[in-house]
């Protein structure tokens, strides 16, 4: 993928300095900080376009979080020399129900499930090995360290994500109020993979006044990330979910595919590119290619809600 990052990094900034001044008529930014490679490049690309005296960040930890995660924002809010704040949100989830009513789905599926027992999603199949439809599984850990997988039923299955997307959505309520608090914009920190696939909750992390990595491949992001300056640590994580008690990758929960391979076929594919043509330099089979691409298509197509306005019933 040809990609001149330094550019991107000019643009980008340019865009976030005009966005939050002249259309939002805000002081600032507020970026949610969760020490990962998107909102860590936010934040930078932020700083960059507004200094640091006009960007807040924000830890929004709860139970289920690594510490890692709180540790790397931290860090990250040093190097950039931003305000940092840290919004445990544990309490709020707790009288919203949240973790109860994951936890009592989970039970259905796994009768000798307990809280505090690490849980997690994952979605079996890889369109470079089968045909395999996207379904969901369960797994635990017991309390002698075996892990347990299970189908979930769609129900339990809808159950488990409905309560679990109140964590976004209670992360964008908190970041909203010192948003406005300062009077600040909110600063989204979804890239192209995570918008246009759908993996992002409406009215949570999809949320937001503006959204500057969103036209970014995640691979892309990385080459800004290394450009801008963000910790190695931080680029070098694996990205996870961070929202259930096991740790689960975003490969393993959404993506199913490396993002070098998953961004390179898709790309290909925007350009109109045939799947003969795609099999020929990523050297794979067509009907690899083909599997991919239809994987691609399928999730654009199943989660255009999300990305819709809301609608007048007239």
């Amino acid at each position: 993928m040809k990609f001149d990052e330094n550019k991107a990094i000019e643009t980008i900034t340019t865009g976030i300095r005009n966005v939050i001044s002249q259309d939002l008529k805000k002081r600032g930014a507020v970026v949610g900080i969760s020490g990962g490679i998107d909102s860590s490049v936010v934040a930078a690309l932020c700083v960059k376009a507004l200094g640091k005296e006009r960007v807040t960040g924000l830890a929004l930890p709860e139970k289920d979080s690594s510490p890692e995660s709180r540790e790397l924002a931290e860090n990250l809010a040093k190097q950039l020399g931003i305000e940092f704040v840290v919004e445990d949100i544990t309490g709020g989830l707790n009288g919203m129900g949240c973790y109860e009513r994951r936890d009592e789905a989970v039970k259905r599926v796994f009768p000798d499930y307990e809280p505090g027992m690490n849980f997690k999603i994952i979605l079996k199949g890889d369109p470079l090995k089968d045909n395999m439809l996207n379904l969901f599984y369960g797994a635990i850990t017991d309390n002698a360290g075996n892990e347990i997988e299970k189908r979930l039923p769609l129900k339990e299955y809808m159950q488990i994500v409905a309560a679990s997307n109140m964590k976004q959505r209670l992360r964008m309520t908190t970041l909203y109020y010192h948003a406005e608090l300062r009077n600040y914009a909110v600063a989204g920190t979804g890239n192209k993979n995570e918008h246009e696939l759908g993996f992002f909750v409406k009215y949570g992390d999809g949320g937001t006044d503006l959204k500057p990595i969103i036209h970014l491949f995640k691979t892309q992001v990385y080459e800004v990330a290394k450009a801008i300056g963000v910790p190695k640590d931080i680029i070098d994580r694996t990205p996870t979910t961070d929202t259930y008690p096991g740790e689960v990758t975003q490969k393993e929960f959404f993506f199913k595919l490396s993002f070098d391979v998953m961004d390179a076929i898709w790309e290909m594919h925007e350009n109109g590119a045939t799947t003969q043509q795609i099999a020929d330099k990523m050297s794979i089979s067509v009907e690899q290619a083909a599997r991919v691409v239809e994987d691609i298509d399928q999730k654009i197509k199943r989660t255009e809600y999300l990305r819709m306005e809301p609608l007048m019933a007239i």
